[in-house]
């Protein structure tokens, strides 16, 4: 009984030298556990997004057509600026082939009367293929004007609808290239009338001459200019 006795105080003290080291290693595990979850916590917030509130301001329907209508001014713009560009050069070219053959009129004028036959026919036939250019050169700048005028209403338009939405810059600055592109062709126009006059006259001045001569001469000299015909289309 005695020995009972001993081995159960033996027990007891046993258990209060070991308790506090369970104890230690317990509040340990809690501690860490705790560290744990807590950083296991502060992840978990972290990774949901926090949402910014951002004052989004939705563009209106006006606004939205300004923009559109800028756009087309640009792109209207752009196009008469090349229909313009290809106009001015084909009328130049034009004009270049009518004083071509203004110098051809005057030369073979001065020579009538200084030439046989034969070589009154083979000037003539340099005459008939630089008014054969002309023509192919009118033809071409007349398809390329009717482009222009194309271009030329499709800018007006476009500056008239950016009046109406309006978007005043983008009108001022349309409506500004439209003057600026019709002055341009204007001069250009006003050099090749010119040199259609200049023309005329020569024509004139040969069909003068020519029928003056008594010397033979190719068919179709005499003549061959009709009311209503511009003379240098005049066929032989």
């Amino acid at each position: 009984m005695a020995a009972g006795s001993r081995w159960i105080r033996g027990c007891c003290s046993l258990l209060r030298r070991s308790f506090p080291a369970v104890a230690s290693v317990r509040r340990r595990c809690l501690s860490g556990w705790h560290q744990v979850v807590g950083v296991g916590l502060g992840v978990s917030l972290c990774a949901v997004p926090i949402v910014e509130q951002h004052n989004v301001v939705s563009l209106s329907n006006d606004a939205l057509i300004k923009r559109a209508v800028s756009l087309v001014t640009d792109s209207t713009s752009t196009l008469l600026s090349q229909t313009t560009y290809a106009l001015i050069e084909a009328l130049t070219e034009y004009t270049k082939a009518v004083y071509t053959l203004v110098s051809l009129y005057k030369q073979y004028a001065s020579l009538l009367g200084k030439m046989n036959s034969e070589e009154v026919d083979a000037v003539w036939q340099v005459v008939i293929g630089a008014r054969v250019d002309v023509r192919t050169k009118q033809e071409e700048y007349l398809r390329l004007e009717s482009s222009w005028m194309t271009a030329l209403r499709l800018s007006e338009m476009a500056a008239e609808a950016a009046y109406q939405s309006g978007a005043d810059q983008a009108s001022v600055s349309a409506r500004s290239h439209i003057q600026l592109v019709k002055s341009q062709v204007q001069e250009v126009r006003l050099l090749s009338q010119k040199a259609e006059t200049k023309l005329a006259e020569a024509q004139t001045e040969e069909l003068i001459k020519a029928q003056g001569e008594d010397s033979s001469l190719p068919e179709g000299i005499l003549g061959s200019s009709e009311a209503g015909e511009d003379p240098y289309l005049r066929e032989d």
